[in-house]
């Protein structure tokens, strides 16, 4: 049988996307310059391939399937257990990226000394620090028992071999961009390198049962780089947000097939390494100014958890020709479109203006229930009069003005009343269905467009 001939293809070094020839700016995510040109076997894109120890499947029945709770294992981190849906799966393939030096090789190494501790075998393969790099940063951490190994390889190929045989628990791979298979002619971190070194760790964990967790460097734009199947591959993606010169870290789980997505974990980083913040609602509203126009307090539900975190706005008189829009935080686009419904429906002249908004605590969201407390924190700073202290606003605001009713209205109630909140501004359509016993403990504002919203103000 004729050998089938490798043939080339230009890849998106930030986005994964592939095409036949060579173009300037990327269909994908519209970068330019940064198709790649790699030479593609057949035989390594899955056609025809089979991994030897992948046994033959059998057709059966929807109703034969037994129905049994996954095989979870407590990470020792309860704030890690949240984000993954209540502890490490076995056989698992997690995927944890973000920028560098905020923390992800600390996270994972504190990880293994609990399962270590715990009696578990543990296989930390590094392609990036020697083993006296991680020594160091495990005796800073401390309390590590046996049952850690370590191995400095950058061959994906070798490095499961030497799984296989050592047969562990969990494994940490740091990372997946420098590992590299030798069926790939390609450079190491390639669109084609990455595929193929995820391939094969899904198998090794599938097959062995082994729970993987992979760490994946960042573009610019702060995604795992590589190709988009990457994060279509792994069953659960985390992401570390916030700078790494800031106390705070949060990890957010932005894909997971074993619990609900958009869950987050709050850390501080000390010199013990990340330690589990159990109430970010209080860390997030701490040093808030208590009589300052422009500040007001907002919940957003990250997942299942109730979020309390201050929205500050900035409006002052321009001295250029174009005023000036800044954000932290929030969505420029969504600020501009909240702006731009306060100068039509109420009447306010922010075209001579420039407005800062920014989300205090290095937290970025993007839930529409916040929509309201923008629209009161430029309204407060743009009539320089300050919000009650212990009022709090959510809803989401229409183009017309309208505001709309949003979810978990009642668990977002609890989280400000445990805060000491007396008053809620919130849509007028929650507020007709909300429960005496909630209604009796902080007073509830209800509101159906922004005149009103302005008027209660």
């Amino acid at each position: 049988m004729a050998k089938a001939k490798a043939k080339t293809v230009f890849f998106c070094k930030e986005c994964g996307y592939e095409t036949p020839k060579w173009m300037g700016q990327c269909p994908g995510c519209h970068q330019w310059n940064t198709m790649t040109e790699e030479k593609i076997n057949p035989v390594s894109r899955g056609v025809g391939k089979r991994g030897n120890n992948l046994p033959h499947q059998q057709l059966t029945g929807l109703f034969e399937v037994s129905m049994e709770e996954e095989d979870r294992s407590s990470s020792g981190i309860p704030e890690l257990d949240r984000v993954l849906g209540g502890g490490i799966v076995k056989g698992s393939l997690t995927l944890v990226g973000g920028d560098p030096g905020i923390g992800k090789s600390t996270l994972l190494l504190q990880i293994c000394r609990y399962q270590a501790n715990s009696g578990k075998k543990v296989v930390y393969v590094s392609g990036e620090e020697s083993l006296k790099q991680i020594k160091m940063r495990a005796q800073r951490l401390g309390g590590f028992k046996e049952n850690v190994f370590l191995l400095c390889e950058t061959d994906i190929n070798a490095a499961a071999e030497a799984v296989r045989e050592a047969k562990p628990d969990m494994v940490v791979v740091d990372s997946v961009q420098t590992m590299y298979s030798e069926e790939i002619t390609s450079a190491a971190g390639s669109v084609s390198q990455v595929r193929e070194v995820t391939s094969v760790l899904m198998q090794l964990a599938k097959v062995e049962g082994i729970a993987v967790f992979l760490v994946g460097h960042v573009t610019k734009e702060g995604v795992v780089a590589g190709p988009k199947t990457l994060e279509h591959m792994v069953d659960t993606v985390l992401y570390f947000e916030g700078d790494q010169t800031a106390i705070y870290r949060i990890l957010r789980g932005v894909k997971n097939r074993f619990g609900s997505t958009n869950e987050i974990g709050v850390f501080e980083m000390k010199e013990q390494g990340l330690v589990e913040v159990e109430n970010p609602s209080k860390v997030m509203l701490d040093g808030r100014p208590t009589d300052a126009s422009g500040s007001v307090v907002v919940c957003s539900m990250e997942g299942t958890r109730p979020l309390l975190i201050e929205i500050q706005a900035l409006v002052s008189p321009t001295s250029f020709n174009m005023p000036r829009r800044t954000t932290v935080g929030i969505d420029f686009n969504r600020v501009n479109l909240l702006l731009a419904v306060l100068e039509k429906k109420a009447g306010m002249q922010l075209g001579g203006c420039d407005a800062y908004v920014n989300l205090a605590g290095g937290m970025k969201l993007g839930e529409p229930a916040i929509d309201l407390g923008i629209i009161c924190a430029v309204v407060s700073s743009y009539r320089n009069l300050p919000v009650h202290e212990g009022t709090l606003i959510f809803g989401e605001v229409g183009l017309t003005g309208e505001v709309r009713g949003v979810s978990h209205v009642e668990q977002r109630l609890a989280e400000a009343v445990k805060m000491g909140f007396t008053r809620c501004i919130m849509p007028k359509t929650n507020a007709e269905v909300l429960s005496n016993n909630i209604c009796k403990k902080i007073q509830v504002i209800g509101v159906s467009n922004v005149r009103e919203v302005i008027q209660v103000l």
